[in-house]
């Protein structure tokens, strides 16, 4: 009888403690879960849902390396770089990445997906993952014109709409299920342009020998310019909604979306933004012309989060984006800026001018970053 209490008691005693662990563990994985962005109930910035925490995002525009090469040039032979890059973001104080994903390398048919590209991308989500980084994928990028598809440019506006939506499909059901995606980013600096262009002319002016700047269609056809706009915004947030309901959706606007005199790129804010749960926009302050800045940014400001996804001090000093950016909070809700593979012990002594102008940005960045 003694032997049996013993027996039973010391089986219970297994069970028990058998049970704490599980529970324990359970509680460990719910505790370090990177919690899902969300737009607050205010309209006006960002929530880590469960829990309601503010989040301010705050990161670097990870588009290419030192080199100019774009990531997809390099992730497949030089992973350790990126896996390093992401780490050394982290420890800057960032907590959002924004990726620049080329169609081409995505997509090698009108309705075909690069499954070796997606499950490259799989890879790159865990690693934001495990580094507790959020990530902002931008899409739809051609930005080497010589990477881009001959036969994409061949296609017409509602051909190249059914690719670009069969691009977003494929990239919303590769990363749904993950709480590391801060937002998809329908495309970088989209145009409607204002009359007709020539066949095959998508692509905007070269900047340091990249493309950023893209044109919805190449004819208007006495069409309204923003009506455009929110028709193709529709039909790739449409594909992206088939698979995953709950990611945030954005486009990457340049400053002259604004429906006022001069240049505009025909994606006007308030027209497009029912669509959109919140609004991007690339500003880069200018010497003497902070004001100027500020009154765009409030231009954007219209009853949804603004993300400024662009910014740096290239074309001002650091005493002016600071002033810059300590106004901005008005409307602004986040800042993204750049990293291009170096980090502050690289840059430091500078060997170049923009050796120089980096570092001096990341010590802002690092000293500015917001608290967790």
């Amino acid at each position: 009888m003694r032997l049996h209490d013993s027996t039973g008691f010391a089986a219970s005693f297994v069970l028990t403690v058998a049970s704490l662990i599980v529970v324990a563990a359970s509680t460990t994985t719910m505790a370090d879960e990177l919690p899902r962005v969300a737009v607050a109930t205010d309209q006006k910035s960002f929530v880590l849902q469960p829990g309601g925490k503010p989040f301010v995002p705050w990161g670097f525009n990870y588009d290419h390396d030192d080199r100019g090469r774009l990531i997809e040039d390099y992730w497949d032979a030089e992973w350790p770089t990126i896996a390093e890059d992401f780490r050394e973001m982290r420890e800057l104080g960032a907590n959002t990445v924004r990726i620049h994903l080329q169609l081409g390398r995505f997509m090698t048919a009108a309705d075909t997906p690069n499954l070796k590209s997606l499950a490259q991308l799989s890879k790159l989500v865990r690693l934001a993952e495990e580094n507790r980084l959020y990530l902002d994928l931008t899409g739809l990028a051609c930005y080497h014109k010589q990477d881009v598809p001959a036969w994409y440019d061949k296609l017409d506006e509602q051909q190249r709409w059914n690719v670009q939506a069969q691009f977003w499909s494929a990239i919303a059901e590769r990363c749904a299920k993950s709480p590391a995606i801060f937002c998809y980013d329908l495309m970088n600096e989209p145009v409607v342009p204002g009359g007709k262009r020539t066949d095959g002319d998508w692509l905007g002016p070269s900047f340091a020998g990249k493309h950023f700047v893209q044109f919805i269609t190449l004819d208007s056809a006495r069409r309204d310019r923003p009506d455009i706009a929110k028709a193709w915004v529709d039909h790739l947030v449409a594909a992206v909604r088939k698979h995953d309901r709950h990611h945030l959706i954005t486009v990457g606007l340049v400053d002259w979306s604004l429906d006022r005199p001069g240049l505009t790129s025909g994606f006007v804010p308030d027209k497009i933004a029912a669509s959109l749960d919140f609004l991007s926009v690339h500003i880069y302050p200018e010497k003497n012309k902070i004001g100027f800045a500020l009154d765009t940014l409030r231009g954007f400001a219209i009853g949804k989060p603004v993300l400024i996804e662009e910014t740096f001090p290239l074309k001002c000093s650091l005493t002016e984006f600071t002033l810059f950016h300590e106004r901005s909070k008005q409307h602004a809700a986040g800042w993204i800026g750049f990293y291009w593979g170096k980090n502050l012990s690289q840059l430091r002594p500078a060997k170049s001018i923009a050796d120089a102008l980096m570092a001096g940005w990341l010590e802002w960045f690092q000293k500015n970053s917001p608290k967790p």
